[in-house]
């Protein structure tokens, strides 16, 4: 593929946990993998490590966040308070963070913004004059009208947001999606995420792993963890394995922490018989690519945590848990038979390389 000068990508992030940050790494690692020649900027307050867990080559990382997320104590606990009064501060300075980035933008001859999906993404690649691609499963206009009902200063921060949605050129429509029908042209295209980078063999040699994979469990839940997790539970499955990325766990014989950059939950999950999760599109994701079933706690306050957990079920055996069942149960459903998958969805796993290939399309060719 030729270009007529450098292909220059300007990947922006949505400030909110990691989930974002794995899912827009992945689609970049495949643009890298496609044509080494493209020039990642990756613009997010991600961690270096999280994103070189996913991206091999060269990027360059500027550390910044024009949107807010959900401001969380935990990966379950929201404060909406606080988070509607950061999006207001945010609507406030759009000016000044639009001429910043559109300075640096045409400084460096950036031709395209990949977004995931600040929506000032589209604002700047508008003032930039420069096409702006976004990816995702849900737009924060989806989780803020919610909550509107309870503090109506969401309202205004809702249409904020719609009105730079509708100056996208081109949303890439993750599976387990809410309509996101603010964005004038969208493409459907097959689940994101990261390949494992070892095998079933190589992890049973590394990690020293002795029990079957029946009785072996990940437990992941975010980049931002979550409280009171109830370990004492795995005494109760003396003969099971359980493996987790939480480095604040308490030391067990059946629990391997993972806490090194060289392991990510995708990496395991081909030992695993299971995951016991949250509602999150990349975690989830990527199990439905590696076809690995779902154990869920429900989340009643997030609008994408329904979409997801009612989408995930037509695709993989699932169990969906009460917070009762998980936070003060003895985790019995753990022996129980998970639910068949509702429907006979086919798992289309080439999200990555879709993406990718329209990015290098538009350097090679200029078309949207």
């Amino acid at each position: 593929m030729s270009f007529p000068m450098r292909p220059i990508l300007y990947l922006a992030i949505t400030n909110h946990g990691f989930g974002h940050a794995t899912r827009a790494a992945s689609v970049a690692a495949e643009i890298q993998r496609l044509c080494p020649e493209v020039l990642l900027i990756l613009v997010t307050t991600a961690p270096r490590w999280l994103l070189e867990g996913y991206i091999s080559g060269d990027f360059i990382l500027r550390p910044r966040a024009y949107d807010i997320g959900v401001i969380q104590s935990d990966s379950i606990t929201m404060d909406k308070a606080a988070t509607v009064k950061k999006l207001q501060e945010l609507k406030a300075r759009q000016a000044s963070i639009i001429a910043s980035e559109v300075n640096f933008i045409k400084q460096n001859r950036v031709g395209l913004i990949l977004a995931d999906l600040p929506p000032l993404a589209a604002a700047i690649a508008k003032a930039a004059n420069i096409p702006c691609y976004m990816m995702s499963n849900f737009g924060w206009d989806f989780i803020y009208q919610a909550w509107q009902d309870e503090l109506p200063e969401f309202g205004e921060i809702v249409e904020w947001i719609q009105g730079c949605f509708s100056q996208c050129d081109r949303l890439f429509r993750l599976p387990l999606h809410e309509p996101m029908s603010a964005f004038p042209h969208i493409t459907d295209v097959g689940f994101t995420g990261g390949t494992p980078c070892y095998s079933a063999e190589q992890l049973k040699q590394h990690l020293n792993l002795v029990v079957p994979k029946e009785r072996t469990v990940l437990l992941t839940f975010g980049g931002l963890s979550l409280e009171k997790i109830p370990y004492q539970n795995l005494e109760h499955f003396a003969d099971w394995q359980f493996i987790t990325f939480d480095r604040n766990a308490p030391d067990l014989p059946n629990l391997i922490k993972l806490s090194s950059p060289q392991y990510r939950p995708v990496d395991v999950m081909s030992v695993c018989s299971c995951m016991i999760s949250k509602p999150g599109y990349s975690t989830f994701s990527e199990a439905c690519r590696q076809n690995l079933p779902i154990i869920s706690i429900v989340r009643d306050d997030f609008a994408e945590a329904s979409v997801l957990l009612r989408a995930t079920q037509n695709y993989l055996p699932h169990r969906i848990l009460q917070p009762a069942e998980f936070f003060t149960g003895t985790w019995e459903f753990l022996h129980e038979p998970l639910h068949p998958p509702l429907q006979a969805r086919e798992i289309m796993t080439d999200g990555n390389h879709e993406i990718a290939q329209a990015v290098l399309n538009f350097f090679s060719k200029g078309i949207l």
